[in-house]
């Protein structure tokens, strides 16, 4: 129960968001979240810093999402570019009081790109048109898909995935966290149809489900190095926030540049 209730709070608040919230409050919500999931980040990997070295690069690390309020490619463009700078001008600054000038620059810019970047194609998936529809779509094959990879790796689980990474996820789980992927996009595509074609929405889903197993195992490969069970303690049962939105922050940008450049959809 520890694990079921937080996930139907998370689930319903995210689904009230989607179909109800204006942009803004949206975009504000994804701001405050990447906040958290940059927390987490820079704790896993700065343990024991506190001051300038630690918050800062929080800040700059969160300017592509921050500057996703203009719903454009270019102005989140321009966060990035400008979020890169800043971290350079901080190693610089820091040069001399730091022991690992280069370890700075380099965790800096993987949150910069892996977290504040992908984040904020949260924010322009709903400035799309239908954009509220994609993200519930994006949320139901990355929840159906895991729902499905759990079920199916405990069942028939034998030949591990990647077992230097993550001993639990297993070829058997991969799979049917593909079919039940597809199955829960097809039902949101039912439910909540738009003009993109079956095919096309079939197609999007497998591609989202396997890019989201990337992002689950990258998370992996960080905690690993970390040396930590979860990403944090916010959700409990359900460990960090960044351990949540893992899978969809490889995925948000794959569906907007696909949807972008019209591709399939």
């Amino acid at each position: 129960m520890g694990r079921v209730f937080p996930g139907l709070a998370m689930a319903t608040a995210w689904l009230l968001l989607l179909l109800f919230g204006p942009f803004l409050l949206f975009w504000a919500v994804i701001v405050l979240g990447t906040g958290f999931c940059l927390y987490e980040y820079f704790r896993m990997m700065e343990k024991g810093e506190t001051g300038l070295q630690f918050w800062l690069p929080i800040f700059i690390a969160s300017f592509p999402v921050i500057s996703s309020l203009f719903g454009t490619p270019g102005a989140v463009t321009a966060g990035l570019v400008t979020g890169m700078l800043s971290l350079v001008f901080l190693t610089l600054h820091l040069y001399s009081r730091i022991h690992d000038s280069l370890r700075l620059l380099n965790i800096g810019a993987l949150a910069t790109l892996y977290i504040g970047l992908c984040s904020a194609h949260l924010v322009l998936l709903h400035a799309l048109p239908d954009g509220p529809f994609w993200l519930i779509l994006l949320t139901a094959v990355t929840a159906g898909s895991d729902t499905g990879a759990y079920y199916a790796g405990r069942t028939f689980g034998r030949i591990k995935l990647c077992p230097n990474i993550s001993p639990n996820k297993t070829v058997a789980g991969a799979i049917g966290g593909i079919v039940a992927g597809v199955l829960s996009a097809a039902l949101m595509n039912i439910m909540l149809p738009t003009s993109a074609s079956a095919i096309g929405i079939g197609i999007i889903a497998i591609l989202l489900v396997v890019i989201g197993i990337n992002g689950d195992l990258i998370e992996s490969v960080i905690k690993r190095s970390a040396e930590v069970k979860d990403s944090g303690t916010l959700l409990g049962g359900h460990g960090g926030l960044l351990d949540r939105v893992d899978s969809l922050l490889l995925t948000a940008p794959v569906l907007y540049y696909l949807l972008y450049f019209r591709i399939l959809a």
